[in-house]
């Protein structure tokens, strides 16, 4: 158990060793279905994250930071303030039980889309995009790397401009933060455009 705490502690998230209850989840999650969908592909306001297909251990770290102020968000603080360990967990195990929907990029956005999150761009030293987020957008849940594909262009690009602008500061290492800073408009715009057909 103190060998898990720590290697978490290292990798930046918390050891919270709830398993989740994906079947619980889905009534804990009653909820989230307003802003979310009952899917979790968020049908009404394409500022909120498709929660779909979302990795469990990625959204319970958000909904931990959200809960204890880490994550600055005043709606999510209210909706996580109440939530149990376990509540948490199995909300975030439903979630990611969810196929995320996918819709057409548009023409403009991918040849600079692809290259960005294929290849990264060696010029100004960002990274590609697949080594943390997978080929296919699905992340890597054993790091907590959320998964991209399908997720709401304005959502991504509302998220990669607050890294960038450091209001989002929630990310292991400042990595986000750090790829952020060095990404145009132009190339935020077309990373979001992107991954919404990525899969």
């Amino acid at each position: 158990m103190k060998k898990i705490a720590v290697i978490c502690a290292i990798l930046g998230f918390s050891a919270h060793l709830v398993a989740g209850d994906a079947e619980q989840g889905q009534k804990d999650a009653a909820a989230c279905a307003a802003c979310h969908g009952a899917d979790g592909n968020t049908p009404l306001a394409p500022e909120y994250p498709k929660l779909a297909g979302q990795g469990a251990k990625y959204l319970a770290k958000q909904l931990h930071q959200f809960k204890n102020g880490e994550r600055d968000n005043a709606v999510m603080a209210g909706q996580a303030a109440s939530l149990s360990e376990e509540a948490i967990a199995n909300i975030s195990a439903f979630y990611a039980t969810l196929e995320p929907q996918h819709a057409a990029v548009p023409d403009k956005y991918i040849e600079l889309g692809q290259k960005l999150y294929r290849a990264g761009d060696a010029a100004t030293g960002i990274p590609a995009c697949t080594a943390c987020h997978g080929p296919q957008g699905t992340g890597v849940d054993a790091a907590a790397f959320p998964a991209l594909g399908g997720q709401n262009p304005q959502y991504t690009i509302a998220q990669l401009k607050a890294f960038r602008s450091g209001a989002r500061a929630n990310d292991n290492n400042r990595m986000m933060r750090d790829i952020a800073s060095k990404l145009s408009d132009e190339q935020i715009e077309a990373l979001a455009y992107y991954l919404v057909g990525l899969h």
